[in-house]
């Protein structure tokens, strides 16, 4: 592609994405991932009961048709995703097998367990033998049509996909479903449209991990990653594979599907090389869970994804390596594995802000301030701001960072209220301060990489000292 051409992509791209209608999905739309690969797990019928009365997920994805976890969550009116077998597949696409199966593993659950979608097959493009991924689209069509004979149509229809069908992910504007596929992906794309079933993806920033990408993966501050295709700027990898894949299906003619994230997670331990860890779970999970339910993509900015988290327990009899076996969020006995706000106990208490308010005294004439006034402690408040010594690049990281999450960053440019004083430091306190306010009172929202420090000094500039 050349430059032209890609400045020519901008200007369409810029025009859909001001114009783009939002996709219509529940306002949390959070998800989990149940594997049942271990010997201790808790029975299904508790683990429906935890999630509905703990956790804020309100969707359950697993990887077959276990019916001890169909009956688990009858009435309890979570979401749930299942699977057909990859064997099932070259089978499904005649019609009598697809009616039996049905009547298997639908009948006898619907609608007291909320079966919203069927997946056929787990990343079959990445996976699947020849005689599995050329009857993958002909299985979709029989099975969604037995459904419809049954009185099921309402469940939904759909597979999920590794990344591996896309090339030039790096980069947004340039990605492209890699030739070898179109065969099937065309008639999968379009059997989505007829349905109006959405196209489901498993991004893993986890294993596109490179020491000098963590933050970029890890949803971190950092330098961004600019598309001149596009004209955006991307501070994640997540945001870039969504919108990799969306400029795949554009080509392909088909920009307008739904897109459900169907995997995406971290391991908590594990051995060397895809820096498995605590801390990185920590980041990459937390931030995941406030990123998808506030906001969308630099290409999609009005949509929200349904997005599944890999997984629910870490599982002791996963096969592979160390990590594979420490991907959960839970522990066997519901005790977290660590905390990043998914626990309705957890919610509540962030809702409460600062456990100890910073002390300090009541601002002058109820909170306003003269022009060049010095700023005034205020009590049981506090406010985001640069710690000392922190570097102009660290500072104008954070500025990028902060101006791509939907934070109005107006003030502060040119004519602005908050301009002056015109120096970068100003400049990021005020914007740091804007993201801690609106995103939440929550301490992990002034971290910026370690950068950010709670003050009880309002570091709001004069002219909007009154907010």
């Amino acid at each position: 592609m050349t430059f032209a051409e890609l400045m020519r992509f901008a200007k369409s791209n810029t025009r859909y994405s001001s114009t783009e209608t939002p996709v219509s999905i529940p306002a949390s739309a959070i998800g989990v991932n149940y594997g049942t690969l271990g010997d201790n797990l808790p029975p299904p019928a508790q683990v429906a009961n935890f999630i509905k009365t703990q956790t804020i997920i309100d969707r359950v994805k697993i990887f077959d048709t276990n019916p001890d976890i169909l009956r688990g969550f009858a009435n309890s009116g979570i979401a749930m995703t299942i699977t057909a077998a990859n064997g099932d597949i070259p089978a499904l696409t005649q019609i009598g097998y697809a009616r039996q199966w049905v009547a298997t593993n639908i009948a006898p659950f619907y609608p007291q367990t909320n079966i919203i979608r069927v997946l056929v097959g787990n990343e079959i493009l990445h996976w699947g033998d020849e005689s599995q991924v050329s009857n993958l689209v002909p299985a979709m069509r029989t099975l969604r049509d037995a459904l419809n004979q049954a009185g099921y149509g309402a469940i939904q229809v759909s597979t999920a996909h590794s990344l591996g069908f896309i090339e030039n992910a790096d980069i947004p504007s340039m990605c492209r479903f890699r030739p070898m596929y179109e065969r099937v992906l065309r008639p999968l794309l379009q059997f989505h449209r007829e349905t109006k079933s959405p196209f489901m993806v498993n991004p893993y920033p986890y294993f596109g991990y490179s020491p000098e990408k963590a933050n970029y993966c890890l949803f971190k501050p950092n330098r961004g990653v600019y598309d001149r295709g596009t004209r955006k700027m991307y501070t994640n990898m997540f945001d870039s594979l969504l919108d990799a894949v969306h400029i795949a299906m554009r080509v392909y003619g088909y920009g307008e599907l739904g897109i459900v994230v169907g995997e995406t997670g971290w391991a908590s331990q594990g051995d060397a090389g895809l820096a498995p860890g605590m801390d990185n779970a920590i980041a990459y999970n937390g931030n995941l869970l406030r990123h998808v339910q506030s906001t969308g993509t630099p290409l999609m900015p009005n949509r929200r994804f349904e997005t599944y988290i890999f997984a629910l327990f870490n599982e002791n009899q996963k096969p592979g390596p160390l990590a594979e076996k420490n991907f959960g969020l839970f522990w066997p006995n519901f005790s977290p594995v660590y905390k990043i706000g998914i626990l309705r106990s957890e919610q509540a208490a962030q809702r409460q802000g600062p456990a100890t308010p910073a002390p300090g005294l009541r601002p002058r004439h109820g909170g306003h301030h003269k022009r060049g006034a010095a700023p005034v402690p205020v009590a049981g408040k506090q406010w985001c701001v640069p710690k000392l010594g922190v570097s102009d690049q660290a500072l104008q990281s954070n500025v990028n960072y902060i101006c791509s999450q939907g934070i109005n960053c107006q003030p502060v440019q040119a004519g602005g209220p908050c301009f002056e004083p015109n120096n970068l430091r100003s400049h990021a306190s005020f914007l740091m301060n804007s993201y801690y306010q609106t995103k939440g009172l929550f301490p992990y929202n002034c971290d910026f990489a370690g950068t950010g420090m709670l003050t009880s000094t309002n570091p709001i500039c004069p002219a909007l000292r009154h907010v």
